[in-house]
């Protein structure tokens, strides 16, 4: 009979494609790799590895199996919890990963509020960008995913993306433009000051603006080089279409790139990092333009840099996914509440 152990032996295998990697990835004996994938090898009545110099690889029949790995340990998961539950355990164990500004937004509040009404409840956080998170979610590295997806000029959304998944929606991020503070195109001069991060709400939809009245919401005003633009009108993107450009994660990257392709140029993108203080330092040194979304925003100190509203707007869905086997998982069911009150602000 194929046990759990040996699934989660086997996945490791493939992850990172040798016995010694996995032994260490698992925090286990070399040995007792080897020696649970000769009884995996031995139940399934075929090999599922080959040696391959130092490495190993798969063969047909071991990534068929691993394929199915993923959903076996998830329903396993979710029949332990659900049982625990029932049984009146006030205990549960949730991994959750997130994009950064996702983890120093949404998330911090999401998980303080799950420990002060569950303290049983263990919820454990990473950083992993999407796609990476969404792998991450369905190979059973995690329960829940914090996650995003841009949306298209007309409102269009790649449904087919996560149609596996158990997707809740939890609010529109809208992305707004970084200037070096003496760029022509930014607001009149400001002083120099840093601009402390805005503290009315991680959603991006509370605060001093909304997504429809042209201005960046939550940001303080007076005597700061951060602020919300004093034009009557948004920055054209293709206004900027001969600066250097500070770009983000692929993701980012490949969703700036089509942008800016739609307005009629290619961006010259002289630097790329996932890191928003990074991008805001750069930004504020004059090196460059950039997007950022205002979830990052917030959490920035910004100096010497302007914020302008852009156009075309460009936003991105910001949601938490889950498999559907972990939905019916009372401590994951409660973790997906608390994310979307979270984002309410």
């Amino acid at each position: 009979m194929i046990e759990a152990r040996h699934l989660r032996v086997l996945r490791a295998v493939s992850r990172t494609g040798s016995f010694s990697a996995a032994a260490r990835e698992l925090g286990i004996t070399q040995p007792a790799v080897s020696q649970q994938m000769k009884a995996l090898e031995h139940v399934a009545g075929t090999p599922l590895v080959v040696r391959v110099g130092r490495s190993t690889r798969l063969t047909e029949a071991g990534r068929a199996l691993t394929r199915h790995a993923a959903g076996i340990l998830a329903g396993l998961t979710a029949a332990e919890e659900e049982v625990a539950a029932i049984a009146g355990l006030r205990s549960g164990k949730v991994r959750m990963v997130s994009f950064p500004s996702g983890s120093s937004t949404i998330a911090p509040v999401a998980i303080a509020r799950m420990r002060a009404e569950n303290p049983g409840t263990q919820v454990f956080l990473e950083d992993a960008e999407p796609p990476r998170s969404v792998e991450l979610l369905r190979s059973g590295d995690c329960e829940v995913a914090l996650a995003f997806r841009y949306v298209g000029r007309h409102g269009h959304v790649d449904l087919a993306e996560w149609d596996d998944l158990v997707v809740t929606s939890l609010l529109t991020d809208r992305l707004v433009g970084l200037l070096p503070a003496a760029h022509p195109l930014a607001p009149p001069a400001a002083t120099g000051q840093d601009a402390p991060a805005a503290h009315d709400g991680p959603g991006g939809l509370s605060g001093s603006g909304s997504p429809g009245d042209g201005r960046a919401p939550g940001l303080r005003r007076e005597g700061v080089v951060a602020r919300e633009s004093r034009t009557p009108w948004p920055v054209p993107l293709a206004s900027l279409a001969d600066e250097a450009w500070i770009a983000g994660c692929p993701r980012c990257r490949r969703h700036l790139i089509q942008v800016c392709d739609e307005e009629g140029f290619s961006p010259r993108i002289d630097f790329a990092t996932d890191d928003s203080p990074a991008v805001a330092g750069l930004v504020g040194a004059g090196l460059g333009v950039a997007l950022l979304p205002e979830l990052a925003v917030r959490s920035l100190r910004l100096r010497n840099v302007a914020l302008v509203d852009v156009h075309p707007f460009v936003r991105r869905e910001v949601v938490a996914l889950t498999l559907p086997d972990l939905a019916k998982v009372p401590a994951v069911e409660q973790l997906m509440a608390r994310l979307a009150e979270a984002a309410q602000g």
